[in-house]
C-alpha cells in the first residue's frame, strides 16, 4: 500500500469525506512521535500542514485533503546542512543525495568560495526550481579573486579593499547569511587577519556571521582558533568553525585543549560554534598537498619547469609527509578527470601503478603530475575516532556533510555526501549512544537555524515551514562506504519541503518545492513545480 493515504480510505478512522473547500488542512501526519528540534523529549502528536506551513501540533483532527499514518516513526524537522559545496545544484536540482538522508535546507558558499553576486545567484535558483531550500554565505576567496584578479601574495590596495567591502555589503543586502573563508586555499591563504576583519565587520553590521575553514587543523590549530576569535572580537559578530577536526596522528587526543580554547572564548563573551561530519576522513583537492606558494598567481606549471623551484617544493612536501606518518598513503584519489583509472587508489598505490615505484619521491612526483594535469579531488584519512566523538558531544557542535550534490556513479567521492545525517542517527545515536536522538536532531535542525539566522525552519511548531523528515530510528542507515560511496541512505519514509514530499519510502518523488532562504526570511519565494 502507498505511504500516502487519501482521506477517503480513512473513514474507518472516523474521518468524513468533505469537499476541498471545507477541508481545514492540506495534510495531517498522525500517530508518530514528534522530536521538535529543541532537544525536548519525543512525544506522541499529530502534525497538520496548510499552505506549506505547520498549523497544528497535538491533536488537530483529520479534516484534511490527505492523512498519512506514521505510527512507529519519528517526525522531526528537516535537517539543515550548514556546510555544503552544493553550488552544482543548478545542474542537479533534485539534490537526491541530500534529500534521501533527510536534508531539506542547504547552506552554500563555504570555505571562501561562492557566487560573488548573491542576488543574481538567488534569481537563478528561483528560475531553476530545486527540491530543497537553498541559502548561502559569501566566500571571501571569491570576492578577493574577483577584485584583485588572481591569487596574489600581497595585501589589497585601499581601493581594492573598499571594493571588496562593497561586494560584502551588497551580498548581505541580498540575503547572504554571512562571510566564509577557506584559509588553506588560494587566495584565502594569502589573506591577512586584518583584511578579513574589515570584511567580516560589514557582514556583522547586517547580523551575519563569520564561518571559517581555518588556516591549520593540525599542529597549529590553537593559533588558527585564536585568529578566528580575534576576527569575531574585532568585527563584533558570531564565528563558526567549519568541520572542526584534528588532522595528523601526532595531534590525536588534543580535543581537551581545543574545546577548552573554545570554552574560554565563549566565557570571554564571544559567540563561537562549530560543525563536524561523522567520519574520520576529510576531503578536498589533492592540490592541498602542494605548498600554496607554488600555486600562487596561476604559475604552477612554470615553477615546476624550473629545477630549483621544483626541488624546493619537493623538499617541503617531504617535510609535510614526515609530519603525517612518513608518506602520502593516507590520501586517496577521489576524482581525476585526466586519468579516471586512478580513482579510488591511494597516492602510494597510484605511484606504484603509474611509475612502478611507491617510494616517497615517486608519490610526490605523482601528486605534482596530477596537479599539472588538471588536479583531482581527494579523500584524506587523517583523523581519530575518539576525537570525532569528543567534538560531536559538545553541545554547540552541528552535523554537516561538507559535500556537493553528488553525480550518481561519478568518481569515488567521500561517502559523507550520501550518508552523513543517516550515519549520525544510525551509528552515533542507535549503535554507540554518543548522542541521544533528541540531541542529535537538535544539532541538525534548531541549532543550525538559530545560529545561521534561518527563520521559521528547524523546529516543529505552529507557524514554521513544514520541512519534515519522517524516519524509522531502528532502520535508518548510511549505506555509502569509502570503497563504494554511491549508495543512498535508507530508512526515510517521508521527507517534506515546504509541505510537499520530495522523498517517499526511500525514493524521490520528483517534486521541487525548494525555495531561496535569505537571512531572516520567512516568506515563501517561489511556486513548486513537478519534475
Amino acid at each position: 500500500m502507498s505511504l500516502r493515504l487519501l482521506l477517503t480510505v480513512l473513514l474507518s478512522h472516523g474521518a468524513w469525506l468533505l469537499p476541498a473547500s471545507a477541508q481545514e488542512f492540506d495534510l495531517v501526519l498522525t500517530g508518530g512521535r514528534i522530536i521538535d528540534g529543541t532537544g525536548n523529549p519525543a512525544r506522541f502528536a499529530d502534525v497538520a500542514i496548510k499552505d506549506g506551513r505547520i498549523v497544528g501540533v497535538g491533536r488537530p483532527g483529520t479534516n484534511a485533503a490527505e492523512v498519512i499514518d506514521v505510527s512507529g516513526l519519528i517526525v522531526a524537522p528537516g535537517f539543515i546542512d550548514v556546510h555544503t559545496h552544493a553550488e552544482n545544484i543548478f545542474t542537479l536540482p533534485s539534490a537526491r543525495n541530500f534529500a534521501r538522508m533527510g536534508v531539506t535546507t542547504l547552506v552554500l558558499g563555504n570555505c571562501g568560495t561562492s557566487e560573488v553576486n548573491v542576488g543574481r545567484m538567488f534569481e537563478r535558483i528561483e528560475q531553476t526550481n530545486v527540491a530543497v531550500n537553498v541559502a548561502t554565505l559569501l566566500g571571501q576567496g571569491s570576492v578577493r579573486s574577483h577584485v584583485m584578479g588572481g591569487s596574489f601574495l600581497r595585501p589589497p590596495t585601499a581601493a581594492e579593499l573598499n571594493r571588496m567591502k562593497a561586494l560584502v555589503r551588497q551580498a548581505m543586502e541580498d540575503g547572504a547569511l554571512g562571510l566564509s573563508t577557506g584559509l588553506i586555499y588560494l587566495p584565502g591563504t594569502f589573506t591577512k587577519t586584518e583584511e578579513i576583519v574589515e570584511l567580516a565587520r560589514v557582514a556583522g553590521e547586517f547580523g551575519g556571521l563569520y564561518a571559517s575553514h581555518m588556516r591549520n587543523e593540525g599542529d597549529e590549530i590553537l593559533g588558527s582558533l585564536e585568529e578566528l576569535f580575534t576576527i569575531a572580537r574585532e568585527a563584533r559578530l558570531p564565528a563558526h568553525v567549519s568541520h572542526l577536526k584534528l588532522g595528523g596522528r601526532n595531534n590525536w587526543g588534543r580535543t581537551t585543549e581545543v574545546l577548552q580554547a573554545i570554552a574560554d572564548a565563549r566565557a570571554a563573551g564571544l559567540d563561537i560554534t562549530q560543525d563536524v561530519y561523522a567520519y574520520t576522513a576529510s576531503s578536498t583537492g589533492v592540490s592541498s598537498l602542494i605548498p600554496e606558494e607554488a600555486r600562487e598567481g596561476g604559475k604552477f606549471k612554470e615553477r615546476m619547469a624550473d629545477p630549483g623551484q621544483r626541488a624546493d617544493v619537493i623538499a617541503r612536501m617531504k617535510e609535510r609527509a614526515d609530519e603525517r606518518g612518513g608518506d602520502f598513503s593516507y590520501a586517496v584519489i577521489a576524482s581525476h578527470e585526466h586519468d579516471p583509472k586512478l580513482n579510488g587508489l591511494t597516492i602510494k598505490e597510484a605511484a606504484s601503478r603509474t611509475r612502478g615505484d611507491d617510494s616517497l619521491e615517486a608519490q610526490i612526483d605523482t601528486i605534482l603530475e596530477i596537479q599539472l594535469n588538471g588536479g583531482a579531488a581527494g579523500v584524506f584519512h587523517s583523523m581519530n575516532e575518539e576525537d570525532l566523538r569528543a567534538f560531536m558531544r559538545h553541545p554547540n557542535t552541528m552535523l554537516a556533510a561538507d559535500s556537493s550534490v553528488r553525480t550518481w556513479q561519478h568518481g569515488v567521492p567521500h561517502p559523507r555526501g550520501y550518508g552523513n545525517n543517516a550515519r549520525v542517527v544510525g551509528r552515533y545515536v542507535r549503535e554507540e549512544a554518543v548522542l541521544s536522538l533528541e540531541e542529535a536532531i537538535r544539532r541538525m535542525t534548531s541549532l543550525p537555524a538559530t545560529t545561521f539566522h534561518i527563520k521559521d525552519r528547524g523546529m516543529i511548531r505552529e507557524g514554521a515551514w513544514a520541512d519534515l523528515a519522517v524516519f524509522d530510528p531502528a532502520t535508518v542507515r548510511d549505506n555509502a562506504t569509502f570503497e563504494q560511496p554511491h549508495q543512498y541512505a535508507t530508512g526515510f519514509r517521508l521527507v517534506l519541503v515546504n509541505g510537499r514530499p520530495i522523498v517517499e519510502n526511500d525514493g524521490p518523488t520528483g517534486h521541487k518545492p525548494g525555495v531561496v532562504v535569505r537571512r531572516g526570511q520567512s516568506r515563501l519565494a517561489a511556486p513548486e513545480l513537478v519534475l
